[in-house]
């Protein structure tokens, strides 16, 4: 599976899942930062959705995700040793497929505890060595739960313990090279400030866009000081020379459209 430009944008998809989140016991901080990585990577999630630890809910969410069309579907949270997480079970029961032991994984973890018998595994290493017939497994650095990559017939699923410190190492050590593989591309990205108002500044970033589709850009009201307004430029492209060409070429444009207003734009704050 390789996405390339637009469909890397419009094709991935994030899942949280854990009753934690949804309560507001747990912020949702793996998504914001897998968000940044994406975005590094020339892509960025259409969704993220959170989710309970709720069988009907998840399945359903994961359907709906399919059906939409979504190529990549990235999952944290739901992988570990307790009867609530249950990501896997929900995962297999909608696309009718077993689970079984992963010896490797069983291995790496008796390696890890010492043990020289099977026997010597608790339930909850079990459970965490257990994934869906035909997955691929990734063995966690800072963890027990490993990553899984599952393929259906349109969409690959990447799924992730939730503990922030686990999944980034999964991410780091595993994901990060494999969905550079899958996405083919990467984002150079530039904050400026104008001494213009939103709404004065919001038909140039407008123009910049439709002249350089492949250029997202925004400004941040929330941010403004009392003189300047914060703009964002992300430009996308097959390569880092690319990506830095089109933001380059994105930024004179904002420049030029921005100065002949009679108006200010700054690569750095002003103090």
């Amino acid at each position: 599976m390789e996405l390339i430009g637009d469909d890397a944008r419009r094709h991935v998809e994030v899942f949280a899942i854990g009753t934690e989140l949804v309560m507001g016991r747990i912020y949702d901080t793996n998504s914001f930062w897998i968000a940044e990585q994406l975005a590094k990577l020339g892509a960025w999630p259409r969704r993220i959705t959170c989710l309970p630890d709720d069988d009907d809910l998840v399945i359903e969410a994961f359907a709906d995700s399919i059906n939409r069309g979504t190529r990549a579907i990235i999952t944290t949270g739901g992988l570990g040793p307790t009867p609530d997480d249950r990501t896997l079970d929900c995962l297999c029961r909608l696309l009718g497929i077993e689970q079984t032991y992963h010896r490797d994984t069983v291995e790496s973890f008796k390696q890890r505890r010492g043990y020289t018998d099977d026997s010597q595994l608790s339930p909850g290493q079990w459970k965490m060595a257990t994934a869906p017939v035909g997955a691929k497994v990734y063995q966690n650095p800072a963890g027990w739960a490993p990553l899984i990559e599952l393929d259906t017939a349109t969409t690959r699923f990447y799924m992730m313990p939730g503990p922030p410190k686990e999944m980034q190492a999964l991410w780091n050590t595993h994901l990060n090279g494999l969905l550079k593989d899958v996405f083919k591309s990467t984002t150079a990205a530039q904050r400026v400030w104008v001494t213009m108002f939103e709404s004065e500044v919001s038909p140039h970033l407008q123009k910049v866009m439709a002249t350089h589709p492949e250029v997202y850009v925004k400004a941040y009201v929330a941010l403004r000081t009392e003189t300047t307004l914060p703009v964002d430029l992300v430009a996308h492209g097959s390569d880092d020379l690319v990506a830095q060409e089109t933001l380059l070429a994105a930024m004179d444009l904002l420049s030029e459209l921005v100065r002949d207003k009679g108006k200010e734009i700054y690569l750095d704050e002003p103090t």
